[in-house]
């Protein structure tokens, strides 16, 4: 007898497939799109590494919590780690003093603050790394060749893209879904993590509308 139960779509799938929208429009926000096409110039770049940085320095501070948490340790990776690379970065194209030249933004201050209301809630925090960290792997890398062709940056300047512990993107990405495949959510769980990874796309539009404001 053939069974009428239908399989149950995955995590990775319904954040995917939950947040094709509000990936797209921020992938074709204005500053993004001028970026990408060389229209632009090396501050602008310099302007989202600094945003970046006060991004990434909030989610990488959830990690001892999210280690805490049931099946927390299931999603961190040490080799996913980001802020050090950034700070590399700043450190070469601003110079040694570059922490007391970079500032938040303001849409970067609601990014941070949504962040770190993310410490007690695996669900939320899934929904930002995913974002985050499998964006970087994935368009990341498209926008790293673009940096290099367009305004010369070089691999002094790159080190938040590259991810020199992970020699090939796409298995490990594929490792990285089956994690995010094995946490057991309840279905309400699931949604939480589907409207998280809305908001954090909204968030980086929003973060992609001010720093157009200054260079575009």
């Amino acid at each position: 007898m053939t069974s009428l139960a239908t399989e149950q779509p995955t995590l990775s799938l319904r954040l995917r497939e939950g947040t094709r929208s509000e990936h797209e429009d921020a992938e074709h926000s204005g500053y993004i799109s001028k970026l990408m096409g060389g229209e632009l110039d090396t501050a602008a770049y310099v302007s989202l590494a600094s945003q970046q940085y006060f991004v990434y320095q909030a989610l990488e501070a959830l990690n001892d919590a999210v280690r805490a948490l049931p099946q927390g340790e299931s999603l961190l990776f040490d080799e996913l780690q980001r802020t050090a690379s950034i700070a590399e970065d700043l450190a070469f194209l601003i110079g040694p003093d570059w922490r007391a030249q970079i500032s938040p933004l303001p849409a970067t201050v609601q990014y941070v603050a949504a962040l770190e209301a993310c410490s007690t809630s695996l669900p939320r925090y899934a929904a930002h790394a995913y974002t985050r960290y499998l964006g970087d792997l994935s368009g990341g890398q498209i926008i790293k060749r673009m940096l290099e062709r367009h305004y010369g940056v070089g691999p002094q300047g790159l080190a938040f893209y590259t991810f020199a512990e992970i020699p090939k993107a796409k298995p490990f990405k594929d490792v990285y879904r089956e994690r995010l495949d094995a946490l057991v959510f309840t279905e309400d769980e699931m949604a939480l993590a589907i409207a998280e990874a809305q908001g954090a796309f909204r968030l980086n539009q929003a973060l992609f509308a001010d720093l157009g404001a200054i260079h575009c």
